[in-house]
């Protein structure tokens, strides 16, 4: 369905998660005194939530800790497909993994879909969850000798779909292939009742609670921005970047930042979720969102830090949004970061040998599923039950030979952003800067970064990353600037959002600021 341009549609002016927008949130306290716990998780978000209620299941003491709210990172602003099809997988781990191997990945996102939907069952979760098929399609020629390759190997791992004729939406395609019975829901519907459970059982739970170091001893000691310890006998990092990384994780995980919108199609929603085979990916799945059926549009995904102008992503997907679906408003628009591991597989398990700190990342932006597969892995681990997917997502796997070239490839293009950044003259002055925007800018002869809100305050930071060094870029879209070597983000106010970096940037002095040129 084709529609003309309209230069009338409209979008919000600031990124806001349907998701957080229409869930309340019970609120925690923050950590005020030192404690000592048998399990200590950092990270509240799906993978920290679901690992605290296993364990607190099997009757250990549990608390979790998160740095801001629960909810507010990357679980609030998904697009909530649970689904093991994970795009055009199958076919490639087979190739570097063989049949054994990539039928166990399947299968253990599988049984975290099925545990999901048992859950919802149990605890009676009113969350929207709905079963659909999941598709993938492509209009780009290459693409479907893939597609069929893909097919063939659902067929070897018994996954029930296949090759199929035509889409069950309105849609362009050259050839497509579907997973039969996945689903999708509203994630904190769904994790508001699993943050219930964890109160029944007795887990501490504790909000705008910054660990910023963690001490390998025995036990494990974590240490908080407050000035605050914990002690555990067992530590899960589960918060998207590892907060403790001694082992280089920030050479081994790749940061991609993509972009979803919300609205209303001319047509009535068709069931099913869709994502195309090709980039610039193309995401689909229905919403209700005020008791409307509309539209998720996901995807126009990049590496951190190095997409240009943000806002012109959005607009890329408002112009596929149009003109497939004739959706003229967008009502909610965000974006969102996942870590990519060179394999493709998640880390999940012990940061090293023996280890009693545990780590979970790397989901490929495939987080529903593998967050279930990492509590169930981790919980197993700590209580010493076997599990059958102990060495697929092992973290100090890395030898498969797309890790090493994959390695080699993103550390080639961290040490390239480097060195340009340091080498960028910034054409922008600080009197080039209006309200509302932000830009890297020249002073003294230095690179630096403003931003002016719009009552006209300005905020000028140093704009060299604090992890290692690498010059931070303006992110229009979400406000804030991100770092395209290792994916840290950072406030206007050079406050750190997201890791690796622990350290906020810089805030200038105003005898560092020639303000004459304002």
């Amino acid at each position: 369905m084709k529609q003309s341009h309209n230069s009338d549609r409209t979008s919000p002016a600031s990124p806001e998660s349907w998701w957080i927008h229409s869930t309340k949130v019970h609120k925690f306290p923050s950590l005020e005194d030192d404690l000592k716990v048998e399990v200590a998780i950092i990270g509240g978000g799906i993978t920290g939530i679901t690992t605290a209620f296993k364990l607190a299941k099997e009757g250990l003491q549990v608390a979790l800790l998160e740095a801001d709210s629960l909810f507010k990172g990357t679980t609030g602003h998904t697009t909530a497909k649970v689904t093991s099809q994970h795009g055009l997988i199958y076919n490639e781990l087979i190739q570097h993994f063989g049949e054994n191997k990539a039928r166990l990945y399947y299968q253990a996102n599988q049984n975290a879909k099925k545990q999901i939907e048992k859950w919802i069952r149990e605890y009676n979760i009113e969350c929207e969850f709905q079963k659909t098929d999941a598709y993938i399609y492509t209009n780009t020629e290459s693409y479907i000798g893939e597609i069929k390759k893909e097919a063939e190997a659902y067929q070897k791992l018994g996954i029930e779909g296949g090759l199929i004729d035509r889409l069950s939406i309105d849609l362009p395609h050259k050839s497509a292939i579907v997973m039969k019975n996945q689903g999708h829901f509203h994630p904190l519907h769904y994790l508001v009742k699993m943050v219930e459970q964890l109160e029944n059982l007795g887990v501490q739970i504790y909000e705008n609670s910054v660990a910023t170091q963690m001490e390998e001893g025995s036990p494990p000691t974590i240490r908080f921005k407050n000035g605050k310890r914990v002690e555990a006998d067992y530590v899960v990092s589960a918060s998207h970047f590892p907060f403790h990384d001694n082992r280089g994780y920030f050479s081994r995980l790749y940061p991609e930042r993509s972009y979803v919108i919300a609205g209303k199609p001319l047509k009535p929603v068709t069931i099913g979720m869709y994502i195309n085979a090709e980039q610039p990916t193309r995401s689909i799945r229905p919403v209700t969102i005020d008791g409307e059926q509309m539209l998720l549009i996901g995807g126009d995904g990049h590496k951190a830090g190095q997409g240009g102008n943000e806002i012109d992503h959005y607009k890329a997907l408002e112009k596929f949004a149009l003109e497939e679906f004739g959706i003229e408003k967008i009502d909610y628009r965000w974006s969102t970061q996942d870590l990519v591991t060179p394999d493709k597989l998640p880390y999940i398990g012990e940061l090293s040998a023996g280890s009693r700190v545990f780590v979970a990342t790397g989901y490929r932006k495939w987080g529903m599923t593998n967050s279930h597969v990492a509590a169930q892995l981790i919980s197993d681990l700590i209580i010493e039950k076997d599990n059958p997917y102990k060495e697929l997502f092992a973290p100090a796997r890395f030898k498969a030979n797309p890790s090493v070239k994959k390695f080699i490839k993103e550390n080639l293009n961290v040490a390239s952003h480097l060195i340009t950044g340091k080498l960028e003259v910034p054409d922008k002055e600080l009197k080039d800067i209006k309200a509302g925007e932000g830009a890297a800018i020249s002073i003294k002869g230095k690179r630096a970064g403003a931003y002016k809100t719009e009552e006209g305050q300005l905020f000028i930071i140093d704009t060299t990353c604090t992890h290692m060094g690498c010059e931070v870029n303006w992110n229009s879209g979400d406000k804030t600037w991100d770092c395209p070597c290792h994916g840290s983000r950072f406030t206007y106010t050079g406050e750190v959002l997201e890791g690796p970096a622990e350290r906020p940037l810089k805030l200038l002095d105003d005898d560092q600021i020639d303000y004459t040129t304002s």
